[in-house]
């Protein structure tokens, strides 16, 4: 990939969850997130999923401060691509929940799907980790010559 081209993602909760309650700066669902807000990666999403990343950001036990979910969802919102799921989508989920989030991802085809749990998806070369999304973003980074 070449610098400047646009990387689409739909982000699985867990991905902003981490992020958010990470202690260390430079774990990859943080590096994820920090590249959202540096307009790195535009994000992919529907009012479903922008939904429950606001349930499960505010549950009790991640102590989380009201400001930086606002703050991340804001982020996602103003700066990502509001699109709708392409039904019909012919997988099994073992989680019915995540199926949005794969069919919002259908609806743009150069998009990833960025997740900490792969196996709740089916094995797609689009469907990668935090980690590996790091390694595509790098990719981006222009090569230095030297000499």
């Amino acid at each position: 990939m070449k610098k400047g081209t646009k990387i689409y993602a739909v982000i699985d909760t867990n991905v902003i969850v981490s992020a958010l309650i990470s202690k260390h700066p430079g774990t990859a669902p943080l590096t994820v997130l920090a590249n959202v807000f540096s307009g790195d990666i535009t994000p992919v999403f529907n009012d479903e999923i922008i939904e429950e990343y606001q349930v499960v950001l505010s549950r009790e036990k991640f102590h989380l401060n009201p400001q930086d979910i606002d703050t991340a969802l804001s982020a996602i919102t103003d700066y990502g691509l509001n699109l709708e799921r392409t039904p019909d989508v012919d997988e099994s989920f073992p989680d019915p929940k995540d199926l949005v989030f794969y069919e919002v991802k259908m609806s743009k085809d150069d998009a990833y799907l960025v997740t900490g749990n792969t196996k709740h998806f089916p094995k797609k070369p689009f469907v990668v980790t935090p980690r590996e999304m790091v390694h595509i973003l790098a990719k981006q980074e222009p090569e230095i010559n030297i000499g």
